[in-house]
């Protein structure tokens, strides 16, 4: 009997560029420590950081586009 693994939430957006300046996402709005722990926060710590990110989002800076080859 195989186990599933839970669904956990994320609001990553496959925008994977930090901000110099606060060290945030540009795509998501988590720091590098929040991305590197999300799997390992318990569901309280992530809806406590959901909760925080339009807020942050909005203070970012939107992010710069690359040409793709």
């Amino acid at each position: 009997m195989l186990l599933e693994t839970p669904q956990i939430e994320s609001p990553c957006k496959l925008i994977c560029q930090l901000d110099l300046k606060t060290s945030l996402c540009l795509g998501c709005g988590r720091s590098r420590e929040e991305i590197a722990r999300w799997t390992r926060l318990t569901d309280a710590q992530r809806r406590s950081i959901m909760q925080e990110l339009d807020a942050r989002m909005a203070a970012l800076p939107a992010p710069q586009s690359f040409p793709t080859p």
